[in-house]
């Protein structure tokens, strides 16, 4: 083994390490492998850089604009209505037509793409017939990668073999190549899901007379959504009374949501944050009823003034800051849970002062202005690192008797002793909630003869404690406020259907591919406010989470249940960072500009198949028209490409080079004609192909491609194959990626809608692979014979 090989595997093997683990993102871990194979000199620093221009990562990011340009004028629109109306209510059928028109779609089209429009279509397919969402979408992604397979675009490992036979002076793939396998497989796996695969997908089977629509499945279904419902009612002279809902902080204290409420006769639906509560209203709550003990244990508590012992208490340990926020600051425009600011400094933000006026409690969600001064509790030595960073224009030392000044802290800083007897006892912080019930952080906890200073959000609560903490008269107004609602247990749980027969709605959404807000939460993107809709819930890879939704980073596959009026819900199907599950709420397509995209596409099919011109410099042009003619904007079509694809395939395309020219690509082909050479031709084009699917259920596809591409083509020139039947299996077995939920984009994105665990794609994709993977075997050979 030469140095060069050694040091090529060294790189390969840390990729993958990263790839599958996704300790940093899968782009970044490709920019890196880049940048590592130019700097060891195992390719030139212009080649390693040619992966950006190489006509097949060309091909594939302008296909994407292409697919947007079918979706935004209507076309593909059409096929996936097609499947309300022929699909029936059988579920074989069902299954069938779903995905056969899914497969049709994404011959032309991406296939996310393709799941991302019929994902509404398939939602209201099991609404209107009573049919569990499981039992559909895993065959509509299933469908997708199928569909993949039948020509030169539909799918990247198509496009990558196709150039990278060019470029290895062999006869590249014309665009309908694929399609016999690729129709063939296609059929293969329809059949088998709609005959003996939907017998091993979650949920009941059988047709839509099989279904008890009366009983719940899951988190879809109405009943378990009102089984969390529950009437609070405001009294008459309730402090309550004249508060918004944002003064009396529910979500904060107890978790609640409040849905509507019933107001003389009418109705206030998904009540925003500046509603202003009144006498009699009739709340109508999400979440449980037995927290209102919460706010019981808080006025519980004792509570005396602790500005006074803050020197006694902590003298060495805390020490209290003023940093001022400049114009251009990072921070500013922004809210501490934004910016994460209490990470960045390890620092605790007690006050914020803003033209005199000096802001107490729910600090974490107030956008930061210029000239805004923070008061901040944190370490001695912190001074430097402040002093030093961009956030601050200056930051200086608060003596003790400043804190009396403008902060007035001896008037919002208490002690508060945790009862023998209180629920809070034994609990972490973070799980008490204190700091959000309060408005403010737990400065120290004083137990026994010990302070514990700026404690970790894990730090147990035990009864007896006294918490240093930050709060104003008008907390403890309201937590009596709290105490006064009167709980109306006779009414029983509100009906769902009544509250959804007005112009209301319940449905769920998920976050759109390459969605800006992937990795924020709830309240850093402000949801409530800026769109006027309840999260009642979150389905994460098999789990359900009902609480502290707000504070949950949001995941690609995450689905989100919603409340809230039509119009509301219509606007949210507007935003590109979110595909709301119901077509009530899609955007309606500029289906005036159908002919034209449809003129588009044909004219690069045509010239394409006829060989006048490459499909990369056809696919350019054809996304550049759309543009131009308007059939989808430029901002949308930045929007439609699936730019950390296109990083990570031209990323890894020089460690495939790398490979080759070092011997390595060689040497494994040379291992694997070893292993599975004395099976005969069949044998080694089974190995590559089983080699393959195992690497797609862990790696990103064509990141499997790029690598594989150099040992199919050593094989073939080892044994004198083809190169074109080695090449055809490795694109068709990358495809066929169907055992785990992480390998493609579509089968993420349906996993939070259809409820479904990691389990279930285990227990249906790999009878599905091997029927595959057996059907291939039969008919490529056939096809695409291995003698030259």
């Amino acid at each position: 083994m030469t140095p060069e090989i050694l040091i090529v595997l060294s790189i390969l093997t840390l990729s993958m390490v990263l790839l599958v683990t996704e300790w940093i993102p899968m782009e970044v871990t490709a920019l890196l492998v880049l940048a590592a194979v130019a700097l060891t000199g195992l390719v030139p620093p212009a080649d390693a850089l040619a992966g950006f221009s190489n006509p097949a990562v060309v091909t594939i990011w302008a296909v994407f604009i292409l697919s947007g340009g079918l979706t935004h004028t209507g076309v593909a629109n059409i096929l996936g209505r097609l499947v309300s109306g022929i699909a029936g209510t059988h579920e074989t059928v069902m299954i069938a037509v779903i995905m056969t028109v899914a497969g049709i779609l994404s011959g032309i089209m991406n296939n996310v793409a393709v799941a991302a429009l019929m994902l509404p279509v398939v939602m209201d397919i099991a609404r209107n017939t009573g049919m569990a969402p499981s039992r559909l979408l895993m065959p509509l992604a299933f469908g997708t990668l199928l569909g993949g397979m039948t020509t030169q675009i539909g799918t990247p490992p198509n496009i990558l073999v196709t150039e990278a036979l060019r470029e290895n002076g062999f006869e590249p793939f014309s665009f309908f190549d694929f399609t016999p396998i690729g129709l063939i497989l296609l059929a293969a796996g329809t059949v088998f899901m709609a005959i003996a695969g939907r017998y091993l997908l979650p949920g009941e089977y059988g047709t839509k007379n099989d279904f008890d629509s009366s009983k719940p499945r899951g988190w879809h279904n109405q009943r378990t959504i009102a089984e969390r419902l529950f009437h609070a009612r405001v009294p008459f002279g309730s402090v309550l009374a004249g508060k918004t809902l944002s003064e009396i902080r529910l979500g904060s204290i107890l978790g609640w949501n409040v849905i509507c409420i019933d107001r003389n006769g009418g109705h206030v639906v998904a009540p925003g944050p500046d509603e202003h509560l009144r006498p009699g209203d009739l709340l109508i709550v999400e979440g449980r009823a037995e927290t209102m003990r919460i706010s019981k244990d808080l006025l519980k508590m004792k509570a005396e003034k602790a500005a006074d012992a803050l020197q006694y208490y902590f003298p060495d340990t805390i020490r209290f800051y003023e940093a001022s926020i400049p114009a251009a600051s990072p921070l500013e425009g922004h809210t501490l849970n934004e910016t994460g600011f209490s990470t960045r400094h390890n620092a605790k933000v007690l006050a914020i002062r803003v033209n005199g006026h000096v802001q107490w409690i729910d600090l974490q969600d107030m956008a930061l202005p210029a000239g805004a001064r923070l008061l901040l509790a944190g370490k001695p030595d912190q001074l430097e690192n402040m002093t030093n960073s961009k956030d601050f224009e200056t930051v200086r030392f608060v003596e003790p008797q400043e804190l009396q000044g403008p902060y007035r802290i001896h008037e919002n800083l208490v002690l508060m002793e945790v009862p023998g007897d209180s629920d809070l006892s034994g609990k972490t912080l973070v799980e008490s909630r204190l700091g959000e019930v309060m408005g403010n952080h737990v400065l120290g906890i004083v137990r026994g003869d010990d302070t514990i200073a700026l404690p970790e959000p894990s730090t147990a609560i035990l009864a007896g404690d006294r918490l240093i903490t930050g709060t104003t008269p008008s907390i403890q107004e309201v937590l009596r406020g709290i105490q006064s609602l009167q709980i109306q247990p006779e009414t029983g749980h509100p009906d769902m259907a009544g509250l959804l027969s007005r112009d209301t709605g319940l449905v769920e959404a998920i976050l759109a591919p390459g969605a800006s807000i992937e990795g924020k939460t709830l309240r850093q993107i402000h949801f409530r406010e800026k769109y006027g809709l309840v999260v009642l819930a979150l389905w994460r890879r098999g789990k359900l989470f009902r609480t502290n939704l707000k504070d949950m980073a949001l995941e690609f596959g995450d689905a989100i249940m919603l409340f809230g009026s039509g119009s509301k819900l219509r606007m949210l199907g507007r935003e590109p960072e979110f595909i709301v599950l119901s077509q009530i709420a899609e955007e309606a397509p500029r289906t005036e500009k159908m002919p034209v995209a449809l003129a588009i596409m044909t004219a690069i099919l045509v010239s394409v198949v006829m060989g006048w011109v490459p499909i990369y410099i056809a696919a350019v042009a054809g996304g550049a028209i759309m543009i131009l003619t308007g059939c989808l904007t430029m901002q949308e079509a930045y929007r439609q490409i699936e730019w950390k694809a296109v990083f990570l395939i031209a990323g890894m395309l020089p460690l495939g080079t790398a490979m080759d020219q070092t011997g390595a690509a060689m040497m494994a082909a040379q291992w694997t004609v070893s292993h599975v050479g004395a099976y005969g031709p069949e044998g080694i084009l089974l190995g590559l192909s089983f080699l393959t699917i195992l690497a797609t259920c862990v790696l990103p596809i064509p990141a499997v491609v790029v690598l594989m591409i150099p040992v199919a083509i050593n094989t073939a020139a080892t044994m004198g194959f083809s190169p074109h039947s080695l090449m055809m299996a490795v694109s068709m077995a990358a495809s066929a990626s169907f055992i785990t939920p992480i390998s493609h984009p579509a089968k993420l994105m349906v996993m939070g809608p259809g409820g479904y665990r990691f389990r279930n794609y285990l227990k249906a994709g790999i009878p599905l692979t091997l029927v595959i993977l057996a059907v291939m075997m039969i008919a490529l050979p056939f096809l695409w014979p291995l003698a030259p």
